[in-house]
């Protein structure tokens, strides 16, 4: 793996960790929804995930991820339909998306 290639995996783990530290504590989508400081910082965090891969995916193209192309889309939707974001969209990836992200980015990292 090259530099830019691991650069780019520890950039989505970073985000990862932000976006888990910022959501550790909610219990509800309605605390979610109601915490624009959060939301804002998700959106940020799954923004630049969305971009880190998309560049890891160019760096590298015989490095595929579960997902990509997904998460790639996201990415822009957030960037370029911002007014077009639906926050349990938002909600529902947080919890049952980003640990297995995490799992799948740690195991090609090491």
């Amino acid at each position: 793996m090259t530099d830019k290639e691991r650069k780019y995996l520890s950039d989505v783990l970073n985000s990862i960790d932000h976006i888990l530290s910022f959501t550790n504590e909610l219990t509800s989508f309605d605390q979610y929804k109601k915490n624009f400081l959060i939301k804002g910082a998700v959106e940020r965090h799954l923004a630049i995930i969305g971009e880190a891969i998309n560049k890891f995916l160019k760096e590298s193209r015989e490095n595929d991820l579960a997902n990509a192309r997904q998460i790639i889309s996201l990415r822009n939707r957030l960037i370029h339909s911002y007014d077009n974001v639906d926050d349990r969209i938002i909600w529902t990836i947080v919890r049952r998306h980003i640990n297995p992200l995490k799992e799948e980015i740690k195991k090609r990292i090491v």
